[in-house]
């Protein structure tokens, strides 16, 4: 078992003032971040289902359809556009609800030291002489906080969100929680106990904390509670406060640390620069904090709703033109199935919601496509339409269930679920597509995020974006069905990769990208669809232009994620160099001490013009992804190992164990100055490894036959 090193811990050594850099916990269901100085010490409280999902009348309209968003862009009627697709985003619901927060009144002044424990997931702080220790059990529905020495009385406050009341006439800003006007928490104080219960009109929930003491330290359980866990929801959530009292603070970290240190067990990975190590484990914690089987996937903040009296960044919602397609980029490659399984649970709970808006707003009789922009319950929110109501982005939807099959090989999931996902997918998208001069286009056309809101944004069909998109799903579907030559027929009429005369990969079929952005949405087919196959000159030279073109153009409009994207990009380019050079921006440069992703230069460091500072998590989740293209990949049944390492690595050690590969394959490798000099295979069949000098050795001494480009070395531990 590998548990992360201590030098992986999130240390601060001075008091944490802001939300988004607390120290975050979480166990896929409810999150806490602890924060601020020791008379106001904050534990902001989160649940991932807490959500205000009260419909937009406007998105159940005749005229909120495809058919009308396709009439007003070939008119370039934006003004009507932004009235009827983009409105609804600017109502307050549906959204993300924070929880509350518990506030700790410690008597002490001094600064408050922290420090977040990856190992244990455990949060541990000390005020001058009083130390406190707080973890979310990772399999219960309860937070412990212990304070040593005791504190007798222990001084807390339990605060709700400062919603407006029903009745309020007060005007209040957008985005503020003041827009939402709920009837006043129902709360209740004792000596050694407090909560309150919120009700919304759709749902209730609360905040529940109970304290006892002893001679050596204070303990304090809490729990965010909701209506949709039973009729006796509020005298369980006291239970279980009362259980997790009764059990202790030890006993109860045991059956939690166990948890923890399954999920540590399932991959590592050893470094020559520790920044790049650290991140990648906290990164993995931060997936098992806000993503679990069973539970609801991560939204925008994961399990880490704003404490700042408004609103999450973009409503902390579900957007599915990058954020979650990113954000569930790494977890296969990292063997962690079942936090990654969270989402397409979802997403496959769904399928009827998913069915109905094809129906009802594509106006195609078949098939399935969600919005790309959409609460938890699947409802449309809106937004700038080219891209929140942009039906191909189902498709990389689609392209996260056939890469869960291909990283586990499992035969159920590929006919149960990934399959049938594509299939319908394809059918949604076979009802849009028109036929011209023998090649198939979509009516309208865009390439995220390209030209904002703006009528330009609609570009000349096919977009790159859109159309890297549709040729996986069909050449995907022609693989896995060769028997059904209808697929086949399909790609054939798609057209090809629109490119320059140098090879660069355009927006659209005449229009090339200028300008510094943010969204690499063009060079979709190099990474993550990987159309492109790097040993192919053809396509390599379209792959280094686009790279090349991507530097020309810099990175002064970039955010955080654009980083990471980069990073990725690079690795399959086989440019360590750049990839190691864009994670250390993006770690550096647009992510707060705690690590989450800020998207903008928030420090004004010059790496981007954007200097704000929302907080979401598809950058780190890329950015992981990432890192791992640079030690290990996978096309097609082939493996490279460690085909992107910058070269100050080349001459040290660099390791990683239980990496999955396609077909199920668990992957460990060590590389020492210049060679692979340990690979163990762990599978149920012999392995394609692409020929490279770094393997030359094992190859030798184990006889792997080669063929031309690969050898094939059968499952099981290989050392120089």
């Amino acid at each position: 078992m590998r548990l992360p090193p201590k030098y992986c811990d999130r240390y601060t050594a001075h008091t944490i003032s802001r939300w988004d850099e607390g120290l975050p916990l979480g166990n896929g269901a409810m999150g806490a971040l602890l924060w601020g100085p020791a008379n106001a010490l904050r534990l902001s409280l989160d649940r991932t289902d807490l959500w205000d999902t009260t419909p937009y009348p406007g998105v159940s309209e005749p005229e909120f359809t495809y058919a009308n968003l396709v009439r007003l862009a070939r008119e370039k009627n934006e003004a009507e556009i932004r009235r009827i697709f983009d409105a609804p985003y600017e109502h307050t619901t549906p959204c993300k609800l924070p929880a509350g927060r518990i506030v700790l009144h410690l008597p002490e002044t001094a600064q408050v030291e922290s420090r977040l424990s990856l190992a244990g997931a455990e949060a541990r702080l000390q005020a001058g002489d009083i130390k406190l220790e707080c973890f979310l059990h990772a399999q219960a529905r309860f937070g412990l906080l212990r304070i040593r020495p005791s504190l007798a009385p222990l001084e807390f406050t339990l605060e709700h969100p400062a919603y407006a009341g029903p009745d309020s006439t007060e005007p209040a800003p957008p985005g503020s929680l003041k827009n939402l006007r709920y009837p006043p928490a129902d709360a209740f104080r004792g000596p050694d106990e407090a909560r309150f219960v919120q009700e919304t009109g759709q749902m209730a929930y609360g905040v529940f904390v109970k304290a006892r003491r002893t001679a050596s330290e204070t303990l304090l359980a809490f729990t965010v509670a909701a209506s949709r866990d039973g009729p006796r929801w509020r005298q369980d959530a006291l239970d279980w406060l009362d259980n997790a009292l009764d059990e202790g603070y030890d006993r109860s970290f045991v059956s939690h640390c166990q948890w923890w240190a399954d999920f540590w067990g399932k991959s590592s990975l050893r470094l020559p620069d520790r920044l790049y190590e650290k991140n990648w484990y906290l990164t993995n914690y931060i997936l098992a904090s806000c993503s679990r089987k069973g539970a609801y996937p991560m939204p925008l903040q994961g399990v880490w709703t704003a404490d700042d009296g408004s609103l999450p960044p973009w409503k902390g919602d579900y957007h599915h033109d990058l954020n979650t397609q990113l954000s569930y980029s790494h977890y296969c490659k990292a063997n962690h199935l079942p936090e990654g399984e969270s989402f397409l649970d979802f997403l496959w709970s769904h399928n009827d919601c998913a069915r109905r808006f094809a129906r009802e707003f594509y106006g195609v009789e078949k098939g399935l496509c969600l919005p790309s922009v959409m609460s938890i319950d699947g409802q449309p929110l809106g937004g700038w339409a080219m891209y929140a109501l942009s039906p191909t982005n189902q498709i990389w939807l689609a392209f996260l269930f056939d890469m869960h099959f291909r990283y586990t090989g499992d035969r159920d999931f590929l006919e149960n679920r990934a399959r049938p996902y594509l299939r319908e997918t394809a059918d949604c998208m076979l009802g849009l597509l028109e036929e011209r001069d023998g090649r198939l286009y979509l009516p309208i056309s865009s390439s995220p995020e390209i030209h904002d809101d703006r009528a330009e944004a609609f570009l000349t069909p096919n977009s790159n974006y859109d159309l890297a998109l549709l040729r996986w799903l069909f050449g995907r579907l022609a693989e896995l069905e060769p028997e059904n030559p209808s697929w086949q027929k399909v790609l054939q009429k798609l057209p090809s990769l629109a490119v320059d005369q140098d090879g660069v990969l355009l927006l659209s079929p005449d229009e090339a990208i200028r300008e510094s952005h943010r969204h690499h949405s063009n060079l979709m087919a190099i990474y993550p669809l990987c159309l492109l196959d790097p040993e192919n000159p053809q396509d390599r030279k379209i792959l280094d232009a686009s790279l090349l073109d991507l530097e020309r153009r810099g990175t002064g409009c970039w955010c955080g994620y654009s980083f990471a994207w980069a990073a990725a990009l690079y690795a399959v380019q086989g440019n360590g160099n750049a990839a190691a050079r864009q994670l250390w921006l993006f770690w550096n440069d647009f992510c707060g001490s705690n690590g989450f992703h800020l998207n903008g230069d928030y420090l004004g460091r010059g790496s981007s013009s954007f200097h704000y500072r929302p907080f979401t998590l598809e950058g780190n989740m890329c950015a992981a992804a990432a890192l791992q293209e640079m030690l290990l990949q996978c096309r097609n049944g082939v493996l490279k190992l460690f085909p992107a390492i910058p070269d100050e690595w080349k001459e040290k050690t660099i390791s990683f164990t239980g990496f999955r590969a396609e077909g199920g394959v668990l992957v460990s490798a060590r590389h020492t100055q210049g060679r692979v000099t340990a690979l163990t295979l762990k599978g149920s069949g012999p392995v394609r490894l692409r020929c490279a000098e770094a393997l030359e050795s094992l190859a030798r001494k184990y006889g792997w036959p080669r063929s031309e480009t690969c050898w094939t070395a059968p499952c099981g531990s290989y050392r120089e």
